[in-house]
């Protein structure tokens, strides 16, 4: 036996001694500590003999362990509950084909593999809890992002189209599928932290969500409970605020070679809307009770509308650049940010990486979709909500939009 052969074996027993660890911890368990590095050894006891003996005693082995551990379950289920699930005999397969797999020199698969398999073993309880909280929409919500991102994308073409060679179909609805994802991950999270959050907590995952529903949401439930303003007003701040990140995000994945562009002036006013918000809670921190999101996340409907509203302003940009010069760019990026902030910031990002726009722009006209997008949501919640909320918004919106102002009129042209 070679050196190589014998890393294997050590690789292979540490693999299972790892998930027969957690399973010792099961309640009613089949295999534990021991079982388990004993059938790894044996999936790459077994992968090294096929080099002598063909593929043949591969399939044999796992047969061979399948009809023991059917036989072992039987006896171990026998009397319990009918609904008893079978997830230890899986991963006793699964980790076979791990041994296998270290066997065939996969070290990185195989180390992967078992722990998302001590994990998925462990985290039984949170995962159970997880999936009866979430409800006949959320499961629609996840069906909808499998069409959008599995069934629809791959069939559109990926080439450009129509006037000024700007509509990209395959690249449309990518971006379609990135903002929903998001969308859904942070609603998802939300589901699985529970009903009732924190201030924090629901001001950070409803700006990841939507900052605009989060905002008419929370605004109007001020009007007619005057004691929910502090938390209100909380939320509201650090869902605009969260957007930001959002963005940097978001342009970061669609166009890294211009990250840098956008990435420090957007920086800076992030950074100062993170201070707005810690000003807020040191003077409401006694008056937050819990939290809840109640708004569903983004439908099939919605994500259609969000690739138009995507494709108009890459349209937008594009016609506005060669026809009506910069003040057009700026009349496309203040329209498109009034409602949603991530078209502009991703069409602005991919003018960017195709050179179509200049860098000293392009940045502005991101954080100038932001201030108009922070003057729209601060409108709402002065119209929706209590007297006391306004004052709250007047001040913090002005004062972030102020910012915004200074940094356009003064910082480096180029954004870095």
């Amino acid at each position: 036996m070679d050196w190589n052969q014998t890393y294997h074996l050590a690789l292979s027993l540490g693999l299972g001694l790892l998930v027969g660890f957690q399973r010792e911890w099961a309640a009613k368990r089949l295999a534990g500590i021991r079982t388990f590095p004993l059938v790894t050894l044996l999936g790459t006891l077994t992968a090294q003999l096929t080099t002598a003996f063909g593929g043949w005693l591969l399939a044999a082995g796992i047969l061979a362990l399948a009809a023991i551990v059917w036989s072992g379950s039987r006896e171990s289920h026998s009397g319990e509950n009918p609904e008893t699930g079978i997830t230890t005999e899986v991963a006793l397969l699964v980790m076979f084909v791990v041994g296998a797999v270290v066997a065939r020199g996969q070290a990185v698969s195989a180390v992967a593999v078992s722990g998302a398999v001590a994990v998925l073993l462990h985290w039984k309880r949170p995962l159970h809890e997880f999936v009866r909280r979430i409800g006949e929409d959320e499961v629609r919500s996840v069906m909808q992002l499998v069409l959008i991102g599995l069934v629809i994308l791959p069939a559109l073409p990926n080439r450009s189209f129509g006037p000024f060679q700007v509509l990209n179909p395959f690249q449309i609805w990518s971006m379609v599928v990135l903002i929903v994802s998001i969308s859904l991950g942070a609603y998802l999270a939300h589901r699985l932290v529970g009903p009732n959050l924190g201030t924090i907590a629901a001001g950070v995952l409803g700006g990841l969500i939507s900052s605009t529903a989060t905002t008419v949401s929370y605004a109007r439930r001020t009007r007619d409970a005057p004691r929910r303003v502090p938390a209100t007003a909380l939320v509201l701040a650090l869902s605009s605020t969260v957007v930001l990140p959002r963005m940097l995000l978001l342009a970061a994945l669609v166009a890294p070679d211009v990250f840098g562009v956008l990435a420090r002036p957007l920086i800076a006013m992030f950074a100062f809307m993170a201070g707005l918000c810690a000003i807020v809670y040191v003077l409401t921190r006694d008056r937050l009770p819990m939290a809840r999101l109640d708004h569903a996340p983004s439908d099939l409907r919605a994500a259609v509308g969000f690739g138009l509203l995507y494709a108009a302003v890459l349209l937008g940009v594009a016609a506005a650049r060669q026809w009506l010069g910069e003040r057009g760019l700026y009349a496309v990026a203040t329209l498109s940010g009034l409602t949603d902030v991530d078209a502009i910031t991703l069409s602005i990002a991919r003018m960017l990486e195709l050179g179509r726009v200049e860098p000293a722009i392009g940045w502005r006209l991101v954080l100038t979709g932001v201030m108009a997008n922070l003057a729209f949501k601060g409108v709402a919640a002065c119209a929706l909500g209590h007297a006391e909320l306004r004052r709250w918004v007047v001040a913090l919106f002005g004062t972030a939009l102020a910012l915004g102002t200074g940094l356009l009129t003064f910082w480096p042209g180029g954004g870095g």
